[in-house]
């Protein structure tokens, strides 16, 4: 079961989301909602859920400030970032800042649960909109001096498009231990240690 927590000041967004992950009581438990990111900050670490649903526009400390505490105060939860914001200098802060992912809030609500599905497996989901936009920011010739091989760099674009570690074997046909087995040599060549680290390593020196 992924525990899940909402922080969005829009009270029928919370809502509408706490029905949405209602209707999925196999996968997911709700186990807490706040409208503001002052009272996130001081009750999630308590709460200790598995993924944070959080919109970056809130009053008083922003989203982003809030996700930077969390990611201190309790490094085993993945936050998701929810907003109306759909530019690329707002997906590189959330990114940079430890987000899981991101979603616009026009998203659908099969749209949420795939990326709550897709945080759980280990997956960095995003918008298409969104995965268009970060793609593109790194489509320059590769530097020399990472030396991954074709097929791991195949595999880390995948993975920037917001792809699950089985949406990425399935999209290369391999395996999901090969997968893993790409990601681990990813992670050691990148020096980084986990799929959000490498998404912003990679936007930021143009590995791929």
């Amino acid at each position: 079961m992924t525990t899940v927590v909402i922080v969005d000041d829009n009270q029928d967004l919370r809502q509408g989301l706490e029905i949405i992950i209602g209707e999925h009581p196999d996968e997911f438990n709700l186990i807490g909602a706040f409208g503001d990111a002052e009272s996130a900050c001081k009750k999630v670490p308590e709460l200790k859920p598995d993924v944070v649903l959080m919109d970056i526009n809130l009053p008083g400390m922003s989203g982003i400030d809030c996700l930077k505490q969390l990611r201190t105060k309790v490094p085993g939860s993945d936050v998701l970032m929810l907003t109306v914001f759909a530019d690329d200098n707002t997906v590189f802060d959330s990114l940079c800042a430890g987000a899981a992912g991101y979603l616009t809030k026009n998203a659908s609500p099969e749209q949420i649960i795939d990326a709550l599905r897709e945080v759980r497996d280990g997956g960095a989901p995003m918008s298409a909109r969104i995965a268009r936009m970060v793609v593109s920011s790194f489509k320059i010739p590769a530097s020399p001096s990472h030396q991954l091989t074709d097929r791991e760099k195949e595999v880390l674009e995948e993975l920037c498009k917001g792809k699950s570690y089985k949406m990425v074997a399935d999209a290369l046909f391999i395996t999901h231990d090969t997968v893993r087995h790409h990601i681990k040599n990813i992670y050691k060549k990148l020096e980084v240690h986990s799929v959000s680290e490498a998404i912003i390593k990679t936007m930021k020196q143009k590995i791929i």
